[in-house]
């Protein structure tokens, strides 16, 4: 319990504990209002906020040392605002020679100098998301994620979150404290999030945005979900829709919004093929959530449900949010292919031991299933012969009601199936 409340249980306790057992201590980091703190608490003996009062900033400022005596694992909220908590920690790790003594927190990642040391083998650096279907429990689970990483696996699903529902969970998006609202007041809770972000969240940074031309960057991005939009593209929309911007300025932008956690790129993903082909490596762009985007664009699921072809680019960002989540889980991390045929793979989710399956992700219809299985062929042929010897499966994430294998070994698998939950 927590402040009186239940604590709503999130997949990453799992790796929490796996880390406070390996390392001195954790920097637990996202973007705000994602529940770290209250993550943090379910894990902590004892903690300080270092934004309760002044005078606690002043002491972290002046005397950090002093802070971070108490029962371990002892919670140290908000960090960032005293970046010498840092290396007093470091220290305190290296004195105490014992594992899981503090949980560092904050939703801005101060910008590394040469002073301060990176932490290696004294913190494990994790970063919470937003909830995922499963944590929100807006998931059957009837597919376990472990699940398509086994060549022999036979899915099957039925039931869940119709394409309508999917619209509405896109715009109230999975932030802890907007589960069970509307999305009409979730929307304007998050219209004031966006708006807050450049002259609240940035404004402690030593070159601090515009307001007017962040928004305007976050808008263009917004329309750019899950494409590969250039700098220079985005420079020049904003040149026609919202006023100037300059491609060394978005990427400023873009760093700073990085830094807080509301946009993620999503890398490509790099491997060796065997043809004269050859693989982009532009970054997909996704907000940390789809209702930041839906905020910047003021969308409501009417409208998505209106665009169908926005919808599925919106749609997209909704499952690489959670796939990031249950990859993270399952020690893998999620990349995206596009050649220079322009060849496309939404997401490719590798392990630490390379072995890897490739993820289209439709909102559904056999069309849609058919050409994307006919992508996977296309990869398979233009892979090395080791690449393809790692490939585990193909599997079609839609927004539909069934899951099943295909008889070619094709999962097809509806994203209110997925659970990434750890099974013992």
């Amino acid at each position: 319990m927590e402040n009186g409340r239940a604590y709503t249980s999130r997949l990453i306790d799992v790796l929490i504990e796996r880390k406070l057992q390996a390392s001195g201590g954790i920097l637990l980091r996202g973007p705000r209002a994602v529940g770290k703190t209250t993550t943090a608490l379910h894990h902590a003996n004892s903690f300080i906020r270092l934004d309760a009062s002044e005078q606690i900033l002043t002491q972290a400022i002046f005397a950090p040392k002093t802070l971070l005596l108490g029962d371990t694992p002892r919670l140290i909220d908000e960090w960032q605002l005293a970046p010498g908590i840092w290396n007093a920690a470091r220290h305190e790790i290296d004195v105490r020679a014992l594992p899981g003594q503090f949980i560092l927190t904050g939703s801005a990642a101060p910008s590394e100098d040469k002073t301060r040391h990176t932490g290696a083998g004294r913190f494990s650096r994790l970063t919470l998301r937003p909830m995922t279907l499963c944590e929100s429990n807006e998931s059957t689970e009837q597919v376990d994620f472990a699940a398509l990483f086994s060549k022999d696996a036979k899915l099957s699903g039925f039931g869940g979150p119709t394409v309508e529902d999917y619209a509405e969970k896109i715009v109230r998006g999975g932030w802890p404290a907007l589960i069970g609202f509307s999305p009409a007041i979730a929307s304007e809770a998050l219209i004031d999030y966006i708006e807050n972000i450049a002259s609240v969240d940035l404004r402690t940074l030593d070159s601090p945005p515009d307001p007017v031309r962040m928004a305007t960057l976050m808008r263009i991005v917004a329309r750019n979900t899950s494409t590969e939009a250039s700098l220079e593209k985005l420079a020049a929309e904003s040149e026609i829709f919202y006023g100037s911007l300059r491609a060394p300025t978005v990427r400023k932008y873009l760093d700073q919004l990085t830094r807080i956690f509301v946009v993620e790129e999503l890398p490509a993903w790099r491997t060796h093929i065997r043809s004269a082909v050859q693989a982009r490596v532009k970054p997909k762009w996704h907000y940390t959530d789809p209702s930041l985007a839906a905020a910047a664009l003021r969308i409501s699921p009417n409208a998505l449900l209106a665009d169908l072809n926005t919808m599925g680019l919106f749609f997209e960002s909704l499952a690489i949010r959670d796939l990031r989540v249950y990859a993270e889980c399952a020690g893998a991390k999620v990349f995206h292919y596009r050649d220079s045929t322009n060849l496309e793979i939404d997401a490719i989710i590798e392990r630490f031991d390379e072995s890897w399956i490739a993820v289209e992700i439709k909102l559904g219809g056999e069309a849609a299933i058919r050409e994307a299985v006919s992508n996977f062929d296309k990869l398979k042929n233009r892979l090395t012969e080791r690449r393809r010897e790692n490939l585990i499966s193909c599997c079609v994430i839609t927004a539909g009601e069934n899951s099943y294998t295909r008889p070619d070994g094709v999962h097809v698998v509806a994203l209110g199936h997925l659970s990434g939950r750890i099974r013992a």
